[in-house]
């Protein structure tokens, strides 16, 4: 009887997360662990999640999603802590099939950007360039839509999102970065990107600031970007930020013009 109490009160807290049971046990098991290698034989772990019932046939949005500094290393694992089940809830995976890929920063001593400067390197880090190389090999291995190339980050990931923008204002049809920041001195070369930022007022580790100026920058250059500012959130926004369905909807909407 406490066994079947057990079960019952685990199942339930399941579906009050969003998870079916069996989701909230294997969910990551849905993303193969891959891993790129360029010319020179450097590597960057990566997870893939591709979309149900996959057809060749059609043509599929991909997601590159960018982990925060504290999931940084080698094991392939660590990067799928914050926020990435989202994608792989059935809900979401029925109305936006996509390819979603995950890589893995080895150390946020390389990482996306230059975390939490202003200023970015003249250029990329390794595993910011390694990353672009992996969805480019992934756009020849499957069929995906060239218009529907979408960027996302949290923290380390979210300074890395608008860094990448900057540098290939061009390749994304639409950018999510949260609790990050940039450079506003850059912003005329992303006026014209679909932006969606998110913060929480209580940031201590980057303060909302950082992504305020930078919205405030791409409006003064004459774009519209979007941001939405969790008052009494810390630094975990992201949470929030995965769990709204006006987001999901508002990104898989766009299309590179």
């Amino acid at each position: 009887m406490k066994l079947r109490g057990f079960v019952t009160v685990m199942t339930a807290l399941c579906i009050f997360a969003g998870l079916a049971p069996a989701q909230a046990k294997d969910w990551e098991d849905m993303l193969e662990k891959r891993s790129y290698m360029d010319k020179d034989g450097k590597t960057l772990p990566y997870r893939l999640l591709k979309p149900d019932n996959y057809d060749p046939k059609e043509k599929y949005p991909l997601v590159l999603f960018l982990h925060g500094a504290g999931e940084c290393g080698t094991d392939n694992k660590a990067q799928l802590k914050n926020s990435v089940v989202e994608f792989t809830k059935a809900e979401n995976r029925k109305k936006f099939p996509c390819f979603l890929a995950v890589p893995q920063c080895p150390s946020m001593k390389v990482g996306w950007s230059d975390f939490r400067s202003k200023t970015p390197g003249k250029q990329p880090s390794d595993a910011a360039r390694l990353a672009l190389e992996m969805v480019a090999a992934l756009q020849k291995e499957f069929s995906v839509d060239a218009n529907r190339l979408y960027i996302t980050g949290l923290s380390m990931g979210g300074y890395g999102t608008w860094d990448i923008v900057m540098r290939h204002p061009d390749l994304f049809a639409a950018a999510v970065p949260v609790c990050g920041g940039g450079d506003p001195s850059q912003a005329e070369k992303i006026a014209k990107l679909p932006i969606w930022a998110f913060h929480g007022g209580k940031d201590t580790v980057v303060p909302p600031a950082r992504s305020k100026e930078m919205v405030e920058a791409i409006k003064k250059a004459g774009g519209e970007a979007k941001y939405t500012e969790y008052p009494d959130v810390s630094h975990n926004s992201w949470v929030k930020a995965y769990q709204d369905a006006d987001m999901m909807a508002w990104l898989f909407a766009q299309k590179r013009k």
